[in-house]
């Protein structure tokens, strides 16, 4: 039986200057490390890119940089709207979209507040649909400013259209995953699991990949699942592995975005760690984690030959 191809795709960093400006040369090795590491494509203006602390004209900049340096050699997909009405967020999307993306991503916590009913998210789905044309839309159940998690339904619903190719799937529920797989099964759609809780199970159960912020430390290592998930003789690897990315789910995620890029640093990828984004403190405790977690990576990439 020929096997399914799953994808990686990561979502991007933003590499800062010391006095808080984009850093588009590190941007630059971050891609170019990125491509090495074999993504299938990138996500770029996300929660990692630290979205909320740019304005429009920065990140409409660090997206057509992405392109230029990717230059087709992957797919590039990127949040297309950032709020507010959803006239607004269809003329964004639209813009985006005219930059060369495969998709505009739609952030599910943008569309509604959280007391309002998922009636009301619908109807402004559909309209966003209708008002953006034709062009791809994918789904970001992104936690900020709070997480609204699709049903089954409402996925198999708007993939229906023709028009949704890509979820990025942050429900941390691996039964609420398989039954969203089941109800948009046949049509061009990706879903991509962005926990790696159950990262194993859910590319089995026939996720299209992995979005997951563990690429930002190393990205090496989870396309080497995405491509071994169920190899047989690798399944003690997939295995060690698994528990691996399980065990340090909270210390990668403990002030993140900044612990990411001190990670890097350690690999030679970026030059600080500055971030716009307030995602905790970096004490010494934090910093301990990290270099422990490095020394554990590397370990377990001479175990896998990488």
């Amino acid at each position: 039986m020929e096997r399914t191809y799953k994808e990686f795709i990561p979502v991007m960093l933003t590499p800062f200057q010391d006095n808080g400006s984009i850093d588009y040369k590190g941007l630059s090795r971050l891609i170019e490390f990125y491509l090495e590491a074999g993504v299938s494509g990138l996500f770029a203006n996300c929660q990692s890119s630290e979205m909320y602390a740019l304005d429009d004209e920065e990140r409409m900049s660090i997206l057509k940089h992405v392109l230029k340096v990717v230059d087709k050699a992957v797919p590039v997909v990127a949040t297309g709207a950032f709020g507010g009405p959803v006239e607004e967020q269809a003329d964004s999307i639209k813009k985006m979209y005219d930059t060369g993306i495969q998709a505009a991503i739609v952030i599910t916590c943008l569309i509604a507040g959280e007391e309002e009913q998922d009636e009301v998210f619908d109807e402004r789905i559909f309209r966003l649909l209708d008002l953006t044309e034709t062009v791809p839309l994918g789904f970001y159940e992104c936690p900020e400013p709070y997480k609204r998690v699709l049903s089954a339904a409402q996925l198999s619903r708007f993939v229906g259209t023709g028009r949704v190719i890509y979820h990025k799937d942050t429900c941390l529920d691996i039964g609420l995953v398989k039954e969203k797989l089941a109800a948009t099964k046949g049509y061009y759609f990706g879903l991509y699991d962005a926990y790696m809780v159950n990262a194993v199970e859910s590319l089995k159960a026939g996720a299209k990949g992995l979005s997951c912020i563990q690429g930002n430390f190393f990205p090496e290592l989870i396309v080497w699942l995405c491509e071994n998930y169920d190899k047989p003789e690798s399944s003690a690897q997939v295995e060690k592995l698994q528990k691996f990315l399980t065990a340090n789910m909270d210390v990668m995620h403990a002030a993140y975005p900044t612990i990411a890029k001190y990670f890097l640093c350690r690999r030679a990828v970026l030059r600080n760690s500055f971030s716009r984004q307030n995602g905790g403190v970096m004490d010494s405790g934090v910093r301990e984690n990290m270099d422990h977690l490095f020394m554990a990576y590397q370990g377990l990439r001479k175990d896998l030959g990488i």
